[in-house]
């Protein structure tokens, strides 16, 4: 236990012989349950959690004989926490990237009650540009970006980051079977727990790589997906927070400036395509297309000014604890 409270550690794997023993065994006293849900591996992953289930029973071992993906696998675990009346339920994965060192730091907001929810963050503490391969940095920060939009978390980075704690209020609210399967889950996850209006921390956590990890992720690929998933849940939000749930006049603002924004694009296509054919600009059209590209800029500014007020409550801040080393 973690200052009275029951703790489960969900480790979805999907071959990771080599990883998940060195994960198991770097478990810290305190955690109660930990829980390896097999997405379907081929290798001989199940073997190796066996063979440390006995020796070490607090290791729960759930099964999938179909892979369903990281998010599926996570669903089965946080169901079994939910069931099992767990007080938190952290995420960590079995590919050994996340340093139990950091645990302490990520689960004593939720446990203190600070937080519903605490999110490790590898950005702020500055190491991850020397750490992270470059283009995953990158792609990282630009979907980060995008989550802050469709999330409402604004003072949130690094959601891609899977090192994660919950309560168990969350556990019971969320419908886990509805969560996306693949690797736009946190992305997902964050969206929901915006809309149930749950605090989320912000915790700084060290980035480790390079320790015999085999990265799944196509960041070329997944960037496109995301993208997409994240638009749609952006939209889901709108309707269900400041719609369905409570009104808010931000759905307004973002209306007008996805529309002036779309004007925008076809005057400035009727622009250049009368450059093209004719040879010079049509004054008219170019003042209505600036009016109309100056129009959604702020029209979407004030629409996201307004967001982040609307949600400056679930603020919890970015806890600067200092570890141990």
């Amino acid at each position: 236990m973690y200052k009275d409270k029951t703790l489960c550690v969900v480790i979805p794997v999907f071959n990771e012989s080599t990883q998940i023993g060195g994960v198991i065994k770097t478990m810290p006293d305190y955690v109660d349950r930990i829980i390896i849900v097999d997405d379907a591996s081929t290798d001989d992953t199940v073997t190796v959690v066996l063979q440390y289930q006995q020796r070490d029973s607090r290791v729960v071992v759930l099964h999938h004989d179909i892979n369903q993906g990281c998010g599926g696998a996570l669903a089965t675990g946080y169901v079994w926490a939910r069931d099992n009346r767990m007080d938190i339920a952290v995420r960590m994965d079995g590919d050994g990237q996340m340093s139990p060192n950091d645990l302490p730091a990520l689960i004593d907001p939720v446990a203190r009650g600070m937080a519903d929810y605490a999110k490790g963050n590898r950005l702020v503490t500055g190491e991850a540009y020397q750490k992270m391969p470059r283009i995953r940095y990158l792609g990282n920060a630009f979907l980060s970006l995008l989550t802050k939009i469709a999330s409402g978390y604004w003072h949130v980075a690094d959601f891609q980051s899977g090192y994660t704690a919950m309560n168990e209020s969350i556990l019971h609210t969320i419908d886990w079977h509805q969560m996306y399967k693949r690797y736009g889950q946190p992305n997902d996850l964050m969206v929901r727990l915006n809309v149930y209006n749950f605090r989320v921390a912000d915790v700084p956590v060290e980035p480790v790589y390079h320790v015999g990890e085999k990265s799944g992720i196509r960041i070329r690929k997944v960037i496109f997906t995301i993208s997409w998933l994240l638009f749609k849940m952006f939209l889901w939000r709108m309707k269900e927070k400041y719609i369905i749930r409570d009104f808010h006049p931000l759905v307004f603002f973002y209306m007008l400036g996805a529309m002036f924004g779309v004007s925008t694009v076809m005057l400035f296509t009727r622009i250049i395509y009368y450059k093209w054919v004719s040879g010079f600009f049509p004054s008219t059209s170019s003042l209505a297309a600036m009016f109309s590209f100056m129009s959604a800029s702020l029209f979407t500014l004030f629409a996201m000014w307004f967001d982040m007020e609307a949600n400056k409550d679930l603020k919890c801040g970015t806890f600067y604890e200092k570890r141990k080393q």
